[in-house]
C-alpha cells in the first residue's frame, strides 16, 4: 500500500480472514500507545515496536482492533521506516525485513 492512503475496511477484512498485514504508516494517522516493548536490539536497526489503537473518529470505527506499530531505522537509506500490522506473533524485525518483500509472492504446486 502506498504511505499516503491506508484503507482499514479491507485492512480489517484480512484481519478477520486470520490473515495478516503489513503495512507504512500513515504520517497523519492519529493514534494511542497502549503498550511498549522495551525489549529491542537497536543494533539490528529496531527504534521501537508499540501496541496502539486509533483515535480518528472514521479511523476508529473502520478498525477498532489493536495494531501493532514498528519502527525501524534503515542505515543503508538513512531513514526512519514506520510499519503497522495486525500480527502480534512474529519478531518485530521479521515484520521490518518483511515489508521489503512484501511484492515478491512465490506459489509452490506439489
Amino acid at each position: 500500500m502506498d504511505k499516503a492512503y491506508i484503507d482499514f475496511t479491507p485492512l480489517l477484512r484480512m484481519n478477520k480472514a486470520d490473515a495478516f498485514f503489513a503495512t507504512r504508516e500513515k504520517e497523519t494517522m492519529d493514534y494511542r500507545v497502549i503498550e511498549n516493548n522495551f525489549n529491542i536490539d537497536e543494533t539490528t536497526g529496531l527504534r521501537g515496536d508499540k501496541i496502539i489503537k486509533l483515535k480518528g473518529p472514521k479511523s476508529k470505527q473502520l478498525y477498532p482492533e489493536p495494531l501493532r506499530m514498528i519502527e525501524y531505522y534503515d542505515d543503508e537509506k538513512d531513514m526512519m521506516l514506520t510499519f503497522i500490522t495486525d500480527n502480534f506473533e512474529v519478531s518485530a524485525l521479521e515484520v521490518a525485513r518483511l515489508y521489503p518483500n512484501r511484492w515478491q509472492i512465490e506459489v509452490f504446486f506439489k
